[in-house]
């Protein structure tokens, strides 16, 4: 009785397989309901993080440079944050740290998503890259940003790992068919770090003076981490302070702190802001935000061309 019943579970299953596989070919298997319209000559740019304010510190001032010109963008941090605070955790610090980052992006004008992953466990599994295709699909990427994959945090890392694993599955149509695949390639940038091995390469770097204070606005909004001094505050006792005083102090402290870093990142993008803001105006930039190209995804490695550039980039100038 066992055998025959297996065999008849593998007859079933068979003709499942055939079935499944008919109606594949003659249906079509992506009309998603949740893919987002696009408007013509609509830009549309994705740029995850790890945690809610690494997207925020990366490419903030580019997403609201971005907004002014009416593309869309979408902030997308990989995980919940649970565990970024040293005397918080849990779900009330996912639900504090998820209105931060809205807060922020009301601010950035963005859209901003935080998935319900725990702080500290994002893994380059195949169901978190399934997410990865989904969500650039859905947002209709053109441009897609996130972490290299050498860095501190083991978040970092796997989120561009997840976003390099998904690069050249957003085209093809029988991963994920639940979503329309993309026709066209988006172009793939990691976010700005200092890490040496091996040393960041700056491919587009954008001024971002003339928002630096809207920038600064949205990340110190999110108290828990940059005044309260998030998982590793504790090693600052007066984080621990109530009196205001204090508190002002260090929200004054952290956002200088911040645009040191930034100013960091201009000098570190010098020559390629000469390059494409021109000699004179490159040379007096005092805030930027740099990216490099991901080769995955790009038939060759290809390098960024002019004209991707001035696409993705809309509102650098060009000498």
């Amino acid at each position: 009785m066992r055998t025959l019943m297996k065999h008849i579970l593998t007859v079933l299953c068979l003709l499942s397989f055939i079935n499944g596989g008919f109606l594949v070919a003659q249906t079509n298997p992506f009309q998603a309901k949740n893919v987002l319209e696009k408007k013509d000559g609509e830009l549309r740019v994705i740029c995850f993080g790890a945690h809610p304010d690494d997207a925020e510190i990366k490419a903030g001032g580019s997403a609201i440079l971005w907004n002014k010109l009416g593309h869309k963008v979408a902030l997308v941090s990989t995980t919940n944050g649970d565990v970024g605070h040293w005397r918080e955790a849990g779900g009330p610090l996912a639900k504090r740290r998820y209105d931060e980052a809205q807060k922020a992006a009301e601010i950035l004008g963005t859209k901003t998503i935080v998935w319900d992953i725990h702080d500290g466990e994002l893994e380059p599994t195949l169901e978190n890259r399934k997410k990865f295709i989904r969500a650039v699909r859905n947002w209709r990427a053109d441009l897609v940003i996130a972490h290299r994959p050498n860095d501190y945090h083991p978040d970092h890392r796997y989120t561009g790992i997840l976003m390099q694993d998904a690069a050249y599955m957003v085209n093809v149509p029988h991963i994920c068919p639940d979503v329309e695949p993309l026709e066209k390639m988006p172009v793939f940038l990691y976010s700005y770090d200092s890490f040496k091995n091996p040393p960041f390469r700056v491919d587009v770097a954008v001024a971002i003076d003339y928002v630096i204070e809207k920038k600064l606005d949205a990340i110190m909004i999110m108290e828990s981490q940059f005044v309260e001094g998030g998982a590793l505050g504790k090693m600052d006792p007066r984080t621990a302070s109530t009196d205001p005083k204090v508190v002002d102090e260090i929200r004054k402290t952290a956002r200088d702190r911040y645009r040191q870093r930034f100013a960091a990142w201009a000098d570190a993008s010098r020559d390629k802001l000469k390059e494409l803001y021109g000699e004179e105006a490159g040379s007096k930039v005092k805030y930027a935000e740099p990216f490099e190209m991901c080769e995955y995804g790009r038939p060759g490695g290809k390098a960024l061309t002019p004209e991707e550039i001035k696409f993705s980039f809309p509102f650098i100038n060009k000498k």
